[in-house]
């Protein structure tokens, strides 16, 4: 199971996330679009070394080498910036790399990922207005990329994940649902408890 952080400004951040991981999340992405590379390394220094290997850094891809994380993620907008989208090359140096999708026909079309978001599953619970445009469900039913993990995002929580796993993505991964809830650590529990009986990502 993934966690993706807060955008924003949350109180007790790393705390929370030294718990999260201390409970067996398994990965966690670190997205702080509005983070300079030097508030992104601060950031970074906080979080135990034990725990960088858990790490996927969305943005300032060059400081993970300073911090021992060996897995990136590209949004949507940079892949497609790319000469080549569908075939990003994968950097040697990393462990993984994941990509963010909307449709089942971009991720039927990548390749040389390890495993992408496709979202919105739900109405966001994060991002106000923002629901999925067409049935996600019946989408997966024309995949086609084995070899590319296929994570579900948007609007899960403890009470939608059971139906996202037996609809057949991999794996999900949690945003509002962790940092909207006034107990951020007993819902992830509660997910983590619901998706251990799935199967999960490798780490």
């Amino acid at each position: 199971m993934i966690v993706i952080t807060n955008p924003a400004f949350v109180q007790d951040e790393i705390q929370i996330l030294h718990s999260l991981l201390e409970e067996g999340l398994s990965l966690l992405h670190v997205r702080k679009p509005d983070f300079s590379k030097i508030e992104m390394a601060k950031f970074l220094h906080q979080i135990k070394l034990e725990f960088r290997d858990k790490l996927i850094l969305h943005s300032h891809h060059d400081l993970a080498e300073d911090f021992g994380i060996n897995r990136i993620h590209f949004s949507e907008k940079e892949r497609r910036n790319q000469s080549s989208p569908a075939r990003f090359p994968k950097p040697c140096r990393y462990k993984n790399i994941s990509t963010s999708t909307h449709s089942i026909e971009d991720f039927n079309s990548l390749e040389n990922f390890d495993y992408a978001f496709l979202s919105p599953i739900f109405k966001s619970i994060s991002k106000e207005n923002y629901y999925p445009e067409k049935d996600l469900f019946g989408e997966i039913k024309l995949r086609k990329n084995r070899k590319t993990k296929m994570i579900a995002l948007g609007g899960i929580d403890s009470e939608n994940i059971q139906q996202v796993l037996e609809n057949g993505f991999d794996d999900v991964a949690l945003l509002g649902s962790i940092w909207k809830n006034e107990n951020p650590l007993k819902q992830f529990k509660l997910c983590q408890k619901i998706a251990l009986s799935y199967s999960q990502l490798p780490v």
